[in-house]
């Protein structure tokens, strides 16, 4: 009868070939997980975003699996090479500089591809900074929308946050430390007192977690200037409000419709009353025709 094989000679077996999406520290070297070291030891290579910032996780710890770069830069050139390891049996890890691939890293393409073809692709789960950022920041955890980074265009930016504004989740964001004064900003615009959180240098030494209202949190970070450090921007749902009287609203509509078009009309009460805008324009055409 055959044995079961011990501790290490379990260890010493190659990886099954396939795609590892391994999850490595956002701060902390020591948050890195048993498993995730164990597949970057026996991989036959580690792509990677910047082999410098993977190259100090494996010297921490003793690792010397080849490394090749893998970034939106060269991901068109790379990826078929990737996927012709794959299919010949080869067992390939990636990594993002920090946190768990493909959450805003490159990386969407190669996983798609490598299912299409029916490779093999394993999560290697460990940390990330949205949950990281979420548990910690005392908003609502129930529902959450991760948005990742705004558009960098001021336009776009504008009718992202519009329509984010509107999602009955708490929302979280990825931003530079740089253009954060000039985020809030334009969130303060739409939003101005929603509850919002800032998380900061996640699970390293000045770790912070401030608190306030968008509004608040923007006058902060206007007089002390950017923070260090890789930011999350956490901001809560949206209040329920209560509805306003049926006929308040109508006398609203109708005062509203003397100078504004329909779609202004209940754009303007929605902001009023925190009532459903479709439902106001519907209703706001109603009294537009009996006129």
């Amino acid at each position: 009868m055959e044995r079961e094989p011990n501790q290490v000679e379990k260890n010493s077996q190659t990886l099954p070939a396939g795609l590892y999406l391994v999850a490595t520290p956002i701060g902390n070297l020591g948050d890195i997980t048993i498993r995730a070291l164990d597949v970057l030891k026996k991989a036959h290579s580690v792509a990677c975003e910047d082999t410098r910032v993977t190259g100090k996780l494996f010297s921490h710890f003793g690792i010397n699996t080849h490394m090749l770069t893998y970034h939106e830069h060269n991901a068109e050139q790379m990826r078929p090479r990737i996927l012709d390891d794959l299919r010949s049996g080869k067992a390939i890890a990636l990594v993002s500089d920090a946190g768990t691939p493909l959450i805003s890293d490159p990386g969407y393409k190669l996983v798609n591809e490598a299912r299409a073809e029916g490779l093999a692709v394993y999560p290697i789960p460990g940390a990330s900074s949205v949950t990281a950022a979420l548990c910690a920041s005392g908003l609502p955890t129930n529902r959450f929308l991760f948005a990742g980074f705004l558009p960098t265009k001021v336009s776009a930016r504008d009718t992202a946050i519009v329509e984010l504004a509107e999602v009955k989740a708490t929302l979280v964001l990825f931003e530079s430390a740089r253009r954060l004064p000039e985020t809030l900003e334009a969130l303060a615009k739409h939003m101005p007192e929603r509850d919002a959180v800032i998380a900061r240098e996640i699970t390293k030494l000045f770790e912070e977690f401030r608190q306030g209202t968008i509004a608040s949190l923007l006058a902060h970070y206007t007089e002390a200037g950017e923070p260090k450090g890789e930011v999350v921007i956490l901001i809560a749902p949206p209040q329920e409000k209560v509805a306003v009287y049926d006929v308040q609203v109508e006398q609203m509509l109708t005062q509203a419709l003397k100078d504004m078009s329909v779609k202004e009309a209940a754009a303007q009460i929605a902001k009023e009353t925190g009532l459903s805008r479709h439902a106001l324009y519907t209703h706001a055409l109603e009294l537009k025709g009996k006129k």
